[in-house]
C-alpha cells in the first residue's frame, strides 16, 4: 500500500528511474580512470601545495629521543587519541603534522564562507571539557581553529606538537620493540607505540584537465587559499577581486560555501559545474546562551546529544529529535537501508525520490532564471553525493556578475593560458580556484605519503596489495605497536568528529594500558582480522548496492568498480550505523581481555 503522500513520485517513478539512469551514464568518463583522474600537488603543480599560513624559512634542531608514542597527525584524530591519553597519564608522546598549528582539515580549510555543516554542539567534541558555548549552531572554519588551538592547551599538547614537520619513514625494530620513526626535519623518534592519524580530508587534489600546468593567471585549491591575492580574510569581505574575473571549478560542499563570498567580491565569477550538488535549508543562527546553559545543565549532554543525532540519520528513530536540521529531516529515514522485501524497497525508493523532488523543486523557488535553475538540479538519489545545506549558494545565481558553467557531465576541456574552455567556448578568467576536495579512494599508504615497514621490512603497501587487514581498523598483523585513526575499516558518519573521537578514546585505552602493564609488543591475530573483516562486509551490502546506480563521485569511486574486487570489498568502512560501530569498541573494551591482540610483556 502506497502512502498518500508518495503517491505522485510513485506515479513518476519509471520517469524518474530512466532521468537517473540518464544523468549517470553521460558521466561515466569514455575511458574510465576513476579516481586516476585527479593530479597530485607536486612536481610542477607542487606550488598548490605550499603552505600560505606560515612565514617561510622556519627552521629547527632535529629532535633525537625516546618516547611512548609517536602520533602522526594534529586534526581531531591525531587531539583526540593525545586528550585522550592525557585522560589516561599517558604524558610522553610526541605529535608531528606538516601544518604550522593544530586543526587538521580546519587548519588547511580558510576558504571565505568554511564552516560546518553538522551543528557544533554535536561536532565540536569534549566540549563538557573545556566548558566552551560555540558561537553559532554551525561554527565557522575559524571558531573550529581556534577551538583546536584550546585543545591542544587544555590537554598540554602545545609542548609535545613538532609542526611543519612531516613523518618521512617509519621502521619496525624488532631488536628493541620499537619504531623508528624519521621526518622532514631529520628527526629520529623512538617509540613504543606509533598512532597514524592521517585523516580523510588532508591530500588536496586537482582536476586532471590538460593545459592545467599552462595557466598565466592566479590559482590556487581551497585548502590553500590566498588571502594576498585576493584581500580580506575568514572572517573579512575579499576587497581585492572587484577588478577580477574569477573561476571556480567544483561544485561540491567546499564551492556551495564560497561561491556565495566570491559573488559578493568578485567583478564576474564563473562557476564550472561537473554535477550539481543537493542544497537544502541549513537554518544557521546564533547560540542562545540561556538555551545553551540549559541543555548543558545535566552531566553527559554531548554524548546523548551525539548520540540522538547519529541515530536520527541512521536508521534508529529516537523518539525525539534533539537537533531538528536538514540532516535528521533528510535522513530521518535510512534509504540506503537493505530492504526486507520488495514492498519496502518499494517505500525507500519513493521516500528517497521525494526528497530529492523537495531540494529540486526549491531551486525553482529560489533561482530565476529557468535554464540555470534547470542545470543546478541534482538528479540522483539522496546519498550518492554528501548533501549540502546552505541558505545563500542558490540565492548567488540571482546576482547579474554569477555565470554558471555547466559542463554536463563532462568536466572542463582544457585550460588556456588565459582561462578555461567548455564546448568551445573559452572564459578568460584572471584567477582559478580549485575546488576539486581531496584524496579519499586512494591507497592508504599514498594518502599518508610514506609507507610505514613492519616486521621483516614489510611495507604496508605490500601487505595490503590484496586489500587491508586490521582490527577494527585500528591494529594490523605485521605492525606490531601500531594503531590507525582511519576510515578504512573503521566507522564512519557524516560526523566525522564523532567517530575519530571514539576511534582516539579506544586507542588510547589500549596504549595506556599496554604501557600500564608492561606489554611491549601487540597486534592482532590473524584470525581476529578476518572475523573483523566478516563484521565490516555484513555492513557493504545495502551500500554496495545503492550506490551502484549512483553518479559518479568520490563515494563509488568516481563510477569505476575496482581493479581489485577483493581489496575494494576489504578496504570499506563500516557501513552500518555509527552507533552501532561505537558499541563494538565499547564492548570491547568492556570486555578488558583485549580479545584478539597477541601480547608479549
Amino acid at each position: 500500500m502506497i502512502p498518500e503522500d508518495l503517491k505522485d513520485v510513485a506515479a513518476r517513478a519509471d520517469e524518474l528511474r530512466a532521468k537517473y539512469l540518464y544523468e549517470r551514464d553521460k558521466r561515466i568518463r569514455t575511458h574510465p580512470d576513476g579516481n586516476a583522474q585527479f593530479k597530485e600537488l607536486k612536481g610542477p603543480l607542487a606550488e598548490f601545495d605550499k603552505d600560505p599560513y606560515v612565514e617561510p624559512g622556519f627552521t629547527r634542531l632535529p629532535v633525537v629521543e625516546e618516547t611512548d608514542v609517536v602520533i602522526v597527525g594534529a586534526g581531531f584524530g591525531g587531539m583526540m587519541t593525545a586528550a585522550h591519553l592525557f585522560k589516561n597519564g599517558v604524558h610522553d608522546y610526541r605529535i608531528l603534522d606538516k601544518a604550522g598549528d593544530f586543526g587538521g582539515t580546519w587548519y588547511w580549510n580558510r576558504y571565505p564562507g568554511c564552516m560546518c555543516d553538522v551543528e557544533s554542539y554535536c561536532y565540536l567534541p569534549l566540549l563538557e571539557d573545556t566548558g566552551y558555548m560555540p558561537k553559532r549552531k554551525y561554527a565557522h572554519a575559524s571558531e573550529i581553529f581556534e577551538y583546536c588551538q584550546l585543545l591542544g592547551r587544555t590537554f598540554e599538547m602545545y609542548p609535545k606538537a613538532l609542526f611543519q614537520t612531516e613523518c618521512t619513514d617509519m621502521v619496525w625494530d624488532e631488536s628493541i620493540d620499537r619504531w623508528m620513526v624519521t621526518t622532514s626535519r631529520n628527526d629520529q623518534l623512538s617509540a613504543r607505540f606509533v598512532v597514524i592519524a592521517g585523516g580523510v580530508l588532508h591530500k588536496a587534489k586537482l582536476p586532471g584537465i590538460p593545459g592545467i600546468e599552462t595557466f598565466k593567471g592566479h590559482a590556487f585549491h581551497t585548502s590553500r587559499w590566498d588571502y594576498k591575492y585576493t584581500g580580506g580574510g575568514p572572517e573579512e569581505p575579499m576587497d581585492k577581486l572587484h577588478d577580477k574575473n574569477v573561476a571556480i571549478i567544483g561544485t561540491g560542499a567546499t564551492a556551495v560555501q564560497a561561491v556565495p563570498k566570491l559573488a559578493e567580491a568578485a567583478q564576474q565569477l564563473y562557476v564550472f559545474q561537473r554535477t550539481p550538488s543537493s542544497v537544502s535549508v541549513r537554518g544557521q543562527r546564533p547560540t542562545d546562551p540561556e538555551w545553551f546553559k540549559e541543555i548543558t545543565s545535566k552531566p553527559g549532554w554531548q554524548t546523548e546529544r551525539i548520540e540522538n543525532f547519529t541515530g536520527m540519520i541512521t536508521g534508529k528513530n529516537p523518539p525525539v529529535d534533539l537537533v531538528q536540521d536538514g540532516w535528521t529531516k533528510l535522513l530521518g529515514v535510512d534509504t540506503r537501508r537493505l530492504p526486507k522485501d520488495d514492498e519496502e524497497a518499494q517505500l525507500l525508493e519513493l521516500i528517497d525520490f521525494r526528497n530529492m523532488d523537495e531540494i529540486r523543486a526549491r531551486i525553482d523557488e529560489i533561482v530565476q532564471d529557468t535554464a540555470t535553475a534547470d542545470a543546478l538540479k541534482p538528479w540522483y538519489k539522496q546519498s550518492c553525493k554528501r548533501p549540502c545545506f546552505h541558505d545563500d549558494y542558490l540565492l548567488a545565481f540571482n546576482r547579474p556578475n554569477v555565470a554558471l558553467v555547466d559542463t554536463e557531465g563532462f568536466g572542463v576541456d582544457s585550460v588556456t593560458p588565459d582561462g578555461l574552455v567548455v564546448r568551445g567556448v573559452e572564459y578568460p578568467v584572471d584567477l582559478v580556484i580549485f575546488a576539486s576536495g581531496f584524496e579519499m579512494g586512494s591507497e592508504y599508504s599514498h594518502r599518508l605519503g610514506f609507507d610505514p615497514k613492519g616486521t621483516d621490512g614489510v611495507s604496508m603497501s605490500k601487505a595490503w596489495v590484496n586489500g587491508p587487514y586490521t582490527l577494527h581498523g585500528i591494529h594490523a598483523h605485521g605492525f606490531p605497536n601500531l594503531l590507525m585513526n582511519s576510515a578504512t575499516q573503521g566507522g564512519q558518519d557524516v560526523n566525522f568528529a564523532f567517530t575519530l573521537t571514539e576511534t582516539g578514546k579506544h586507542m588510547a585505552y589500549t596504549i595506556a594500558r599496554c604501557l600500564k602493564e608492561g606489554v611491549v609488543r601487540v597486534e592482532p591475530t590473524i584470525d581476529a582480522e578476518e572475523e573483523w573483516n566478516n563484521v565490516i562486509l555484513a555492513t557493504l551490502a545495502a551500500y554496495g548496492a545503492y550506490h551502484a546506480s549512483c553518479t559518479p563521485g568520490y563515494l563509488n569511486n568516481e563510477g569505476l568498480p575496482p581493479a581489485n574486487l577483493v581489496a575494494g570489498a576489504r578496504s570499506g568502512a563500516y557501513m552500518g550505523s555509527a552507533l552501532d560501530w561505537a558499541k563494538h569498541l565499547q564492548a570491547w573494551r568492556e570486555d578488558g581481555s583485549l580479545a584478539g591482540l597477541q601480547l608479549k610483556r
